[in-house]
């Protein structure tokens, strides 16, 4: 029965039937207040449609809240939910399109808006913070650009709310400067907005800028919340601002800021990454319920000074605690591998990550073998790793390999690896001084004038267009359209 109960829109409810209220419900008084599961949920559903009280837009409201909104509902259930509905209300669009974007099919949110569009339903300030969600989780500056015009045309671009998110959305889309316009030309500016700008400035990494407008933040007397902080102190690890840094840890401890595990995160990485591993550890010792993101700081701090063995220490340590690590701690671990010559132990950790930790190795993690085998004059093992990446090669995996085997004087892969180089990128240049200099140092001085014809004459020219097209994905090839054609009826 219940797999029949939304496909049919429900009987329309007879002149003299009178409607409960919410309060004298009392299966939607059990959905608001016991509801678990979506087995209870399509009990309650029937029990609605049986007895008319679903033509309630309360009660349908609620009924599409559970199951579009709640970690026990069903995207799917929702959507045919709503389709089945008589009126939706302004609610229960709002409601699906922020449910399709937290379960993560923010295309379909962005469609429901199109749909909202075709019908001449106005949207309101939460419909665009939504749906400017859904256009950042897929990375989609244009459609964010539409949205924004959207919000301009309904006057709402003084609204506190969409600013925010407005802020957040181009942030997320790597569109920073059109999120510093909005942020510069919003009047109404609380902390809560700095916060957003800081956050998008330092998750792009442009830790100077997060670093200045955290300063310009305070000086206007606003209190800075513990994301600011926490996203200052991430820019100064970046940029390795220490003395900015000091500042901000001596400011949190003047206004008494309890430095929880998000905060003390921030210090410990902040400290690691700028070299001063004494007060990392001082920091990481006062944490009292420490995550996954707090050991990997200290692991990562340490490996990259230097400091392989102490890396490695907490790794073992992490283990003791029982604290399960995630793919950034394997890049850690691998890094401590690396500057302390440990191949055999690299090798181990390496093999064990999907076996043992359920892992999969991404290309950060064959990057630092790659480099690990290079140090360690196994440069043919390092290319066969290569070969065998589930991933295609990038220019920063091949550039590693090719400087091992300059070090090494292996013209035989380097050749290989430049010829893939220069697939990925014909105008770099720079592959062909690296080979020439290598065959000078081998004597090989016919293939030196080669190279030098080739570098002087541009033989290589680049293809017009032709990294553009690398880069699409053929997936989102077919998706090009339709966002063009969105993108027209939003700004519409």
């Amino acid at each position: 029965m219940f797999r029949r109960i939304i496909i049919v829109k429900p009987r329309p409810p007879s002149p003299h039937t009178t409607i409960k209220p919410f309060h004298t419900q009392p299966h939607l008084s059990l959905l608001a207040d016991k509801c678990t599961s979506m087995h209870q949920f399509k009990q309650i559903h029937a029990k609605m449609l049986t007895s008319s009280t679903f033509h309630d837009n309360f009660a349908a409201s609620r009924l599409l809240a559970f199951s579009a909104l709640s970690p026990n509902g069903d995207i799917n259930y929702a959507k045919k939910l709503f389709k089945s509905t008589l009126k939706t209300s302004m609610f229960m669009w709002n409601t699906l399109t922020r449910g399709l974007t937290i379960n993560n099919v923010p295309y379909e949110a962005i469609l429901v808006y199109v749909e909202m569009c075709v019908e001449g339903v106005r949207p309101r300030k939460h419909t665009f913070a939504f749906l400017i969600k859904a256009c950042a989780s897929l990375r989609l500056r244009r459609m964010c650009e539409a949205v924004h015009g959207c919000v301009v045309k309904y006057w709402l671009d003084d609204d506190l709310h969409v600013v925010n998110n407005l802020i957040r959305g181009y942030s997320v889309c790597g569109a920073v400067e059109l999120a510093r316009q909005v942020f510069d030309g919003f009047g109404g500016r609380n902390v809560n907005v700095w916060t957003t700008m800081v956050c998008g400035y330092a998750q792009n990494d442009f830790a100077k800028q997060a670093v200045d407008l955290f300063g310009e933040m305070v000086e206007q007397g606003f209190e800075p919340s513990g994301p600011s902080l926490s996203s200052v102190l991430s820019a100064c690890a970046q940029s390795g601002c220490l003395d900015m840094g000091e500042k901000i840890h001596r400011y949190m401890e003047g206004r008494g800021f309890e430095t929880g595990v998000i905060l003390g995160t921030a210090l410990v990485n902040m400290y690691a990454k700028n070299g001063e591993l004494v007060m990392a550890r001082s920091c990481f010792d006062r944490i009292v319920s420490k995550n996954i993101v707090t050991w990997n700081a200290m692991i990562s701090g340490l490996a990259v000074h230097g400091h392989a063995k102490q890396a490695l220490e907490f790794f073992r340590e992490l283990k003791n605690h029982h604290v399960v690590p995630n793919d950034s701690t394997f890049v850690g671990v691998l890094s401590a591998y690396c500057h302390g010559g440990m191949l055999d132990y690299g090798r181990d950790i390496f093999n064990s990550m999907k076996s043992i930790y359920y892992v999969e190795p991404k290309i950060q993690h064959y990057g630092c073998m790659v480099d690990l085998l290079g140090r360690s004059e196994e440069v043919v093992e390092a290319e066969e790793l290569i070969k065998s990446m589930p991933m295609k090669a990038n220019l920063k995996i091949l550039g590693a390999l090719l400087s091992a085997c300059a070090n090494h004087g292996n013209i035989e892969v380097a050749e290989r690896v430049v010829k893939e180089m220069l697939v990925l990128d014909p105008d770099n240049h720079g592959v062909y001084f690296v080979l020439s200099n290598m065959y000078a140092d081998a004597s090989h001085w016919e293939d030196v004038s080669r190279l030098r014809v080739i570098m002087k004459d541009g033989s290589l020219k680049k293809t017009p267009g032709s990294r553009l097209v690398d880069s699409l994905v053929p997936e989102k090839r077919c998706t090009h359209n339709l966002n063009h054609m969105i993108c027209n009826i939003i700004f519409v």
